[in-house]
């Protein structure tokens, strides 16, 4: 696995080739340049490169966030790396708490659905009505 084509970088990596091109076009993964025989190749530090890519998106880093971090990469920038993962965290705990509100309401609307059952008016359709706006 020492030089790949991109559908052997695709399939090493576990991504599909348009996650690859995709990937070139938003500066996170160099292309190669293409030989005379047309067939650009890849080594396995492309792989490596995307594999951290789809790591980050995993902990929910957005493309240019990971571009950052990629930025940071080389080891000696761990303090800023640590403030970039604690500003995710925190955003992470701020989009569950907002679920958890979000389930509470929904969990209640749905316990007033089974209360009101055989009523004209759905409590939860009323709700979602007054919730307009």
């Amino acid at each position: 696995m020492s030089e790949m084509t991109i559908a052997g970088l695709a399939e090493a990596a576990g991504v599909n080739v348009e996650t690859v091109r995709f990937y070139q076009r938003r500066g996170l993964l160099a292309e190669p340049p293409k030989p005379l025989n047309g067939v650009r190749r890849y080594g396995v530090d492309a792989v490596a490169r995307i594999r951290f890519v789809k790591s980050a998106q995993r902990l929910g880093f957005r493309l240019e966030e990971v571009a950052g971090l990629l930025q940071l990469q080389d080891g000696l920038h761990c303090a800023e790396a640590r403030i970039l993962a604690e500003e995710k965290l925190a955003e992470i705990r701020r989009r569950l708490a907002d679920l958890r509100a979000m389930e509470e309401m929904l969990a209640q609307l749905v316990e007033q659905c089974q209360v009101g059952a055989g009523q004209v008016a759905c409590p939860l359709i009323a709700a979602l009505d007054g919730a307009g706006g």
